[in-house]
């Protein structure tokens, strides 16, 4: 290209290098003309150079550098105004060799510049520094992204590495004209690298400054000064007097609460320290506040508790049928509080499935007893400061929920609901359950401490009932601060008196309807209970009795509509299926037959009882066991203690002692997305393995729960309680139980025990005497069967007379 002619654009201000892309805005005609005559050719290529005096309007040849770069017009548009944006990209350095005539616009006679090149090691090293320059500058000005450094960093020709490095910085012009000329790559290297590093030391010299001053613009000096006009501007319009009056009423009330000594003085102490404040500022907010959350609290205020222990037991009675432990309990505070001056609350913990009650009772407790009721539901809480509040350095810092439940109880003396205490957790900011040992110590909650208030404060006067579905949930800690009482599972005819009590009339009044409207029998009433709730609590029940309450409500107002004669709605057991459709649930759940190998077993679950089935069978094999139904390891080695068991006492049972291998064992628990886990269904496993080896069928009426032993002792379980009540909704006749658990009976239900009736049993041949029928029919439990016989020897001594 020696020897090129093509039309030339001066510039001001600014120097394009080659491989660059730039706007340009061009206004003076000889411009535009250069740039319209680029559009006509081939190439669309112009000549770009630098004024050497930016400020002259028409500059002369003498004016514009010799050296500059050859450019091609990529975008060329024509504004309202008259000008021209157009977009160039640099191609290639260039030399004036001569101007030529041209009225319209500069034309000149161009000398490409050749571009020398660097040998490797040279190259190496320069593109290290400039590289590393660059990422200097980049770690400093954050408008440099990423991405732009690796782009730049994987370019390998060095004479694009010094102009596109380049583009990036806002250098002189002058310096941007001296790298242009430069014909030496090396020394163009060198001047890349000092530019560099000059505008690195420039930006952080830049950022040092503003930083000092900003540091020196403290907030607290900005605040004083506006604080002074405002108060100023206040006195000139005598609106300082209003403060006065502020002061003046906040100390009356400060002189006239009755607090603890300790809590007077802080107050007073903050009363002076906010005297000596600006009122606009905001340490001086946050001294009132704190003012105001001391006299606001109901130091000594203490509501009239009645000890009228008639009147509180027909209370209890009206609100909840049945729970006579908890409300024993209750009696007795009641009694020993009228019989001593100060007694300390006592801590209750209400465990129990969903459903049966547990809040409802503490609010009767409230109403029984003549106190405000105040709840706090500690479900997800895991900070410790809901608890025991935040100190007052923090933004925004408040007491904990306790302080702040009191307050608005108004009172200090209520009956405080801590809701789900079993279902806190704990993460960084602390563990909620430490901070209620505190709370929950009848020791110790006479003086508590909270973070915001930092003056202790008497929790003792409060009756605190926490309320959780299952114990193991609690800490040991907390469990130890408060009197557990259980509130196990309704039986089938408690859940019909409340619901025929309660339930019923309160959905009757809350759907618009009367008791001359509707009317339940005591079969639906049962087929509801049986066949659409399933549960340990009623909940679910109420919500059928309203559902049904809400199908009849629009009846009802369709025959109002209609003009129709109004007749009252008796819902019946076969009727109860058009309101609540086919049963959700079938009743018993039992085996309608005596089968082999299938056992009816009894689990507990945080809902309350559950029957829960065991099925074997065996099959010609090498001797494998399989457990399935998502047990847990303790039911999966349950599982293998019994047939430990059954090996052990083969002869006696008359079972091929080599069955273990030849045939393969195969354990199963129905409802297999359930997981199980626990040990008390032992002798459940071991009948079904012995029932499947005997081929003898299992009494479908027996239900039974406890842990075996490799020696067939049958250890004691819990929630005794809730598993024969399982078995009685269920249809169970006979329950076997462990007989250490004979202790746990006086808690059942007479209703249920008369229905029922309960073997103790010690070891698993007392089991196997009970639940196995031989083949004429009757259960293998004679009358020459002793308590202390050996059962497996009367089995024997049957089988041999068949």
């Amino acid at each position: 290209m020696a020897g090129l002619t093509l039309p030339l654009l001066p510039l001001r201000d600014i120097v394009v290098f080659p491989e660059m892309i730039s706007p340009l805005f061009v206004g003076r005609p000889k411009s535009i003309n250069a740039i319209s005559e680029a559009m006509h050719t081939e190439l669309k290529y112009l000549f770009l150079s630098t004024q050497s005096d930016p400020s002259k309007e028409e500059p002369k040849e003498r004016d514009i550098r010799p050296m500059g770069t050859i450019a091609k017009v990529l975008q060329m548009l024509r504004l309202p105004d008259g000008t021209v944006k157009t977009v160039v990209q640099g191609k290639y350095r260039a030399k004036i060799r001569e101007f030529r005539p041209n009225e319209s616009f500069f034309e000149v006679v161009l000398d490409l510049i050749s571009e020398p090149g660097l040998d490797p090691a040279e190259k190496e090293a320069f593109f290290r520094n400039i590289i590393d320059s660059f990422k200097q500058y980049a770690d400093v000005n954050k408008n440099i992204s990423k991405e732009t450094v690796t782009g730049i960093a994987a370019i390998t020709d060095p004479v694009k590495m010094i102009y596109t490095v380049a583009g990036h910085f806002s250098f002189k012009t002058r310096e941007n004209q001296i790298l242009l000329e430069t014909l030496s790559t090396r020394e163009r290297m060198v001047q890349l690298i000092d530019l560099i590093k000059q505008e690195t030391t420039i930006l952080q010299t830049d950022i040092k400054i503003k930083s000092r001053i900003k540091k020196q613009m403290e907030k607290s000096q900005k605040n004083y000064y506006l604080n002074e006009q405002i108060r100023a501007i206040k006195k000139e319009m005598g609106a300082e007097e209003g403060d006065a009056d502020d002061f003046k009423e906040l100390e009356k009330r400060v002189k006239r609460k009755k607090m603890s000594k300790e809590a007077s003085g802080k107050a007073r102490h903050e009363l002076t320290k906010l005297k000596m404040m600006t009122p606009m500022s905001a340490e001086a907010t946050v001294v009132r506040n704190y003012i105001d959350w001391l006299i606001s609290l109901p130091w000594h205020n203490k509501s009239k508790v009645s000890s009228d222990i008639e009147k509180a037991q027909d209370i209890l009675n009206e609100d909840h049928y049945g729970l006579d432990k908890p409300k024993e309990r209750i009696l007795e505070y009641l009694a020993v509080q009228s019989l001593v001056k100060k007694v300390r609350g006592p801590i209750l913990c209400f465990v129990g499935p969903p459903g049966v009650g547990k809040t409802s009772l503490a609010k009767s407790v409230a109403r029984a007893t003549g106190r405000e009721f105040v709840r706090l539901s500690l479900g997800g809480v895991r900070d410790e400061a809901e608890i025991r509040g935040h100190r007052r350095t923090y933004i925004g810092a408040m007491p904990g929920k306790i302080i702040q439940s009191l307050r608005k109880a108004n009172v200090n003396n209520p009956v405080f609901c801590l809701d789900e205490v079993d279902k806190m957790s704990m993460d960084f900011r602390g563990d909620p359950s430490a901070a209620l040992l505190e709370v929950l110590d009848p020791e110790q909650n006479y003086g508590f401490s909270d973070h915001y208030l930092d003056v202790e404060y008497d929790l003792s006067d409060i009756l605190f009932i926490t309320t959780a579905n299952t114990l193991p949930d609690i800490p040991l800690p907390l469990q130890d601060r408060m009197e557990i009482i259980r509130l196990p599972g309704y039986t089938e005819l408690e859940k019909f008196n409340i619901a025929k009590k309660f339930l019923i009339p309160k959905q009757i009044e809350n759907n618009g309807l009367s008791a001359d409207m509707i009317g339940f029998s005591d079969n639906a009433i049962y087929a509801v209970i049986r066949d659409h709730t399933r549960e340990a609590g009623v909940r679910n029940l109420e919500r059928e009795i309203s559902s049904v309450c809400r199908k009849v409500a629009k009846e009802v107002l369709r025959r109002q509509n209609r003009e129709q004669e109004e007749k009252p709605v008796t819902i019946t057991a076969t009727s109860i299926r058009k309101y609540l459709g086919i049963p959700q649930y079938r009743h018993g759940m039992i085996e309608t037959e005596d089968q082999v190998g299938i056992v009816t077993g009894l689990a507990w679950t945080q809902f309350g009882g559950e029957l829960l089935f065991v099925e074997s069978v065996i099959m010609p094999g090498k001797g494998e066991i399989n457990v399935t139904g998502k047990l847990g390891d303790v039911m999966k080695e349950s599982a293998r203690a019994a047939i430990s068991y059954v090996r052990s006492r083969a002869d006696q049972f008359n079972i091929d002692q080599s069955f273990y291998e030849k045939f393969d064992i195969h354990i199963h628990v129905p409802e297999g997305a359930t997981p199980k886990d626990g040990p008390s269904a032992g002798i459940a496993m071991c009948t079904s393995i012995i029932s499947a080896l005997t081929r003898m069928p299992v009494n479908h009426n027996v239900a039974m729960t406890g842990e075996i032993t490799l020696r067939g002792r049958i250890l004691p379980i819990g929630g005794l309680k809730e598993k024969i009540l399982a078995a009685h909704r269920g249809g169970i006749t006979r329950v076997l139980i462990p007989k250490d658990n004979e202790k746990d009976l006086k808690d059942i239900p007479p209703s249920v025990a008369k229905q029922v009736r309960i073997f103790p049993v010690e070891n698993m041949d007392e089991v196997v005497a009970h639940a196995i029928i031989r083949p004429d029919g009757r259960a293998l439990y004679s009358p020459e069967y002793k308590h202390k016989e050996n059962a497996p020897l009367v089995l024997a001594k049957i089988q041999a007379g068949n």
